[in-house]
């Protein structure tokens, strides 16, 4: 019994169990893992609730820290303190500027198998040489990554 209660406390003591994520330093992208998240002024349900985002799976930026609170940009600029809980490590992205085509291999010629109005918000994956992965509730399609917001330019997602 002593011996599993030492390498519980190891692997606390490790981060293991702890989303990689959260262990991560900002600047960083997460994604809102609620229907019903406040951004408050500061970090703490003390200070006043700021704004109210009831968009599961939007994209934020974290770029500070505070104990379980983090600080976050949303796609708008807009910055303030989220509670840890309230995001996930899950990489969405958002559709900005005009309407996007959702084409069926990273390149400029292969076929178009959806679009996507400015505001969508889908999960990414697969991002390389300017190109990522747009999944939209099932219907997906390789985006131009300069035309999205949720991850920093040129960045490589798995």
């Amino acid at each position: 019994m002593r011996v599993s209660g030492w390498l519980l406390l190891g692997a606390v003591a490790l981060g293991l169990g702890v989303p990689a994520w959260a262990q991560r330093k900002p600047p960083y992208f997460a994604s809102i893992n609620a229907d019903a998240a406040r951004m408050r002024t500061g970090p703490g349900r003390n200070y006043p609730a700021s704004w109210m985002y009831r968009r599961r799976d939007l994209p934020v930026r974290v770029i500070g820290e505070y104990r379980e609170w983090r600080k976050v940009e949303d796609p708008d600029g807009t910055q303030g303190w989220m509670v840890r809980g309230l995001l996930s490590d899950t990489r969405t992205a958002i559709v900005t500027g005009t309407v996007l085509e959702m084409r069926a291999a990273p390149r400029f010629n292969a076929g178009i198998n959806w679009r996507a109005a400015p505001g969508v918000v889908g999960r990414i994956s697969h991002c390389a040489a300017g190109w990522c992965w747009l999944d939209v509730r099932g219907r997906g399609g390789y985006v131009e990554q300069s035309h999205i917001w949720g991850l920093e330019p040129g960045e490589t997602v798995p």
